[in-house]
């Protein structure tokens, strides 16, 4: 195929993501433009850009979602490529196809990619050729009780009644016995209408103490695919991830191989090119079954960079340009170790309400294997509008325990008020000993944590706290009467000379 340079990139995305994708423009020459809503003109993305246009309103539907008026801009200014980072229209098939029409590079993978692995049910029938795992179930979507009663009683309780389209834990209700399926599956069709506009559900084998694993994926337009290895994601609220690393601390090398090849048979059954998560849930016996593909960079992709050296933004964009991947498999070695935690502004006491205000301190943590990806500063507010993710704090050290010390470091270095958010729960979460140890997974909140634990960490901590500011103070203390000490020494000495 082509190749073409791209010159200037419109990222229609807002916050850290949008950050993150301009600061690797930048560093390889392209010129970048923000959109934004009126909740965020003084977003740092705004200020980031080489040009910026407002599109609308706070409500995303307004604004962030509105295709014909992001286009509108690129056509206005010249713009050869959309990145769409995730969330907003990053999985939207009817924008990349749209996007492409107007004569714009979309920058991601096709229109049929993304259709294909929008749709679970469609996603499974597509790579079942490819002999990747499946979870028990069915592959069709359920509209009848009576049908799904008899399904679940082939498989076992307990099941899982899923929605075919969408994410997030939306749709999904696990049941445990006959006489709740009735009302659970319409629970979960009504929940997929309203959340999807698809009612269809369909019914699998719910997995009792699942670990959920995915797998980096990136291929050009030349038909080259790797896996840049995996990335443990099971510490979840509400379905939705909060800490993540890479690599797994229960993988051995041949499940890893066999995790990769999987993930390339799944990418390759719809032609994928582009950067792309393949998601699977994984059992006791570290039995993996496929569960989703993200047709999209993930909120966690830094842990991968970490490890692999590799800029997937960079790699995206080159990608889209029509240039073959930079490495090869062979090429690719897992260095160290890596940890993100999301820092939500959000009340971990409150089961994770969010949590909206003022940023009135705002200090991010630095030192070495320390990075930050945000999109806010001092004195900025949250806005209600979008998801509450304020930043990913990222550590990377030579093995996970080194990950792990600079982790909670950080987050001790990490300094906001005005808003609660998930800093103290994650810093629980890394001090505990299933955490510490490896042997956790999806249930980890559920089995581990209550809100009055943080009482008791926060107690802690201003012991420790209190002890520390003693420290220091006994220290300057010393340090001030050994300097007096001197200075009546050098008195003296001078006297001798007179």
């Amino acid at each position: 195929m082509t190749e073409k340079s791209i010159q200037k990139i419109l990222v229609a995305n807002r916050g850290e993501i949008a950050v993150r994708v301009m600061r690797t423009a930048k560093a390889m020459g392209i010129k970048t433009v923000a959109v934004y809503s009126e909740a965020d003109s003084g977003s740092p993305h705004v200020m980031m850009a080489d040009e910026a246009v407002n599109i609308g309103p706070a409500p995303s539907a307004q604004s962030y979602l509105k295709m014909d008026k992001i286009i509108e801009v690129c056509k206005d200014l010249g713009v050869d490529a959309i990145h769409p980072g995730y969330g907003f229209l990053s999985e939207n098939a009817a924008f990349a196809k749209k996007v492409a029409e107007n004569g714009i590079i979309f920058i991601g993978p096709s229109e049929h990619a993304i259709e294909v692995m929008g749709d679970k049910l469609a996603a499974k029938n597509t790579v079942a050729k490819y002999d990747v795992p499946m979870v028990p179930g069915v592959d069709h979507a359920v509209e009848d009780v009576e049908e799904a009663k008899k399904i679940a009683k082939e498989i076992g309780y307990p099941v899982l009644i899923k929605a075919s389209a969408g994410g997030g834990g939306k749709g999904m209700r696990v049941v445990d016995r006959e006489e709740d399926l009735g009302e659970q599956m319409q629970r979960a069709m009504s929940e997929a209408a309203s959340a999807f506009g698809n009612p269809a559900v369909f019914v699998e084998k719910f997995i009792t103490s699942p670990r959920h694993i995915e797998i980096q994926v990136i291929g050009d337009q030349h038909g080259n695919l790797v896996y840049l290895f995996e990335r443990e994601c099971s510490i979840q609220r509400r379905h939705q991830k909060v800490i993540e690393e890479a690599p797994s601390a229960i993988l051995t090398p041949e499940k890893r191989k066999a995790m990769g090849e999987a993930a390339i048979g799944v990418a390759k059954s719809c032609g994928y090119y582009g950067a792309g998560t393949v998601e699977f849930i994984v059992d006791e016996q570290l039995n993996f079954y496929f569960l989703e593909m993200n047709t999209r960079l993930q909120v966690e992709h830094p842990v991968t960079e970490e490890i692999t050296g590799i800029d997937l933004v960079k790699e995206q964009i080159r990608v889209a340009e029509g240039k073959k991947l930079s490495f090869t498999q062979d090429q690719l070695k897992i260095n160290g170790h890596s940890l993100e935690v999301r820092v939500y502004a959000e009340n971990p006491r409150e089961n994770f309400l969010p949590d909206t205000g003022m940023l009135n301190t705002y200090r991010i943590p630095k030192g070495e294997g320390v990075r930050v990806d945000d999109g806010f500063t001092e004195g900025m507010d949250i806005p209600i509008y979008y998801d509450p993710m304020i930043a990913k704090l990222v550590t990377h050290g030579k093995d996970r325990e080194e990950a792990i010390q600079r982790m909670l470091k950080a987050i001790d270095d990490y300094h906001i008020s005005g808003i609660n958010t998930t800093l103290d729960f994650c810093h629980f979460v890394l001090e505990h000993e299933a955490f510490v140890s490896g042997k956790f997974n999806t249930k980890f909140v559920e089995e581990h944590y209550k809100p009055e634990m943080l009482d008791k960490y926060d107690a802690e901590h201003e012991k420790m706290a209190i002890a520390l500011a003693v420290l220091v103070a006994t220290e300057e203390d010393r340090k001030a009467n050994n300097a007096n000490a001197n200075k009546e020494e050098s008195k003296w000495q001078l006297r001798a000379r007179d």
